[in-house]
């Protein structure tokens, strides 16, 4: 009997989520017993309900109103989630044909994943650029700007581009400038950081500085977790009604602009493989309280990856939002293979 009663609160719990995703609005009990067959009273229904209150998974606007998922009742129906639900091949076969007829290129592949899921899930979407697992060196140049100055462009995998101002103790020439770059080229070619520490000997003193620099920099993009995000979206998650309020939408138009959150998430919450969720209060940060993260990585193992996902209310889809996550990552990592392959 005790686990007749779990498995109906269970299916309740199920039923708020459902109906509180597609209307916004609480959940009655009497809504739950005119449109699903339970089997039993709406007394039975009301006090199931209060159960799940006081264990934190609902909660009641006001004493008469019905109930709303809280952050630990969306937890448990994503927990429950046992079957892993896979989009229709009919939009599975749609979104591999929009990128078989797409232009090749890795920008225009990600603007185009993030445009899908945006719209599959009606939320905001978000791509970051794949990082190769390891920065390779590709290409040198050093630019004099004044006697005792330098710009150093730096040219590395994926066509990363970075810039740097060198000064030097002594007067230098564009001439010398150019021999110190040709040199470095030479011996650095498509290699790791590891690989040119390897191979440093016998430079001259100014190339040594030179190559000090370059490592510098390519130990630091070596650090960096994920690559430049690309959002999509974002004003069909600011139509939906948690947004109404014209200081939370401002509040949330400031966190896309700023950009930086999106990697730091992204790095604490991806330890796991597969799909992860992230919901409300479980970020840790205010700003974050009723918004909900839904991301996976992709790539190609040893090679490069990135990440990919869904930003939305906590009022989200969460079946829809796994399954449109999970094959995007599919999707991006077969044609990063395919890149990759062909280096």
């Amino acid at each position: 009997m005790a686990r007749s009663v779990a498995a109906r609160r269970e299916a309740i719990l199920r039923i708020i989520v459902n109906e509180y995703v597609t209307t916004a609005q609480p959940v009655a009990s009497e809504t739950i017993h005119r449109n699903y067959d339970l089997g039993v009273s709406p007394a039975t229904i009301r006090n199931d309900m209060a159960y799940l209150e006081r264990e934190g998974y609902i909660i009641r606007p006001h004493t008469s109103a019905g109930g709303v998922p809280t952050d630990k009742g969306y937890r448990r129906y994503v927990e429950s989630l046992a079957q892993k639900y896979e989009l229709p091949f009919e939009e599975q076969y749609r979104i591999r044909e929009l990128f078989r007829e797409a232009s090749e290129g890795l920008e225009r592949w990600i603007r185009l994943a993030a445009m899908v899921m945006s719209h599959l899930v009606r939320s905001a979407a978000v791509v970051t650029f794949p990082k190769p697992s390891r920065c390779r060196f590709r290409h040198l140049e050093l630019v004099g700007l004044h006697e005792f100055l330098a710009l150093m462009v730096l040219v590395l995998s994926e066509a990363i581009l970075k810039r740097r101002l060198l000064s030097f103790s002594e007067p230098v020439t564009q001439t010398e400038l150019t021999a110190v770059a040709d040199r470095l080229n030479a011996l650095c070619f498509n290699l790791t950081s590891s690989e040119i520490r390897r191979r440093r000997k016998g430079l001259a003193l100014r190339e040594e500085q030179v190559l000090e620099a370059v490592l510098d920099i390519m130990s630091a993009e070596d650090e960096v977790e994920y690559e430049e995000p690309y959002f999509e979206g974002i004003r069909l998650m600011l139509d939906q009604p948690e947004f109404a309020r014209r200081e939370r939408m401002l509040s949330v138009m400031e966190l896309f602009e700023t950009k930086e959150w999106i990697n730091s998430t992204l790095a604490r919450w991806s330890g796991d493989v597969g799909v992860q969720v992230v919901i409300g209060g479980e970020h840790g940060d205010e700003i974050f309280q009723d918004l909900s993260l839904v991301f996976s990585r992709y790539g190609v193992p040893g090679r490069a990856s990135g990440a990919l996902g869904v930003i939305g209310p906590t009022r989200m889809d969460y079946r829809r939002a796994i399954s449109t996550v999970d094959y995007m990552s599919q999707v991006l990592s077969d044609l990063l293979s395919r890149v990759c392959t062909s280096d």
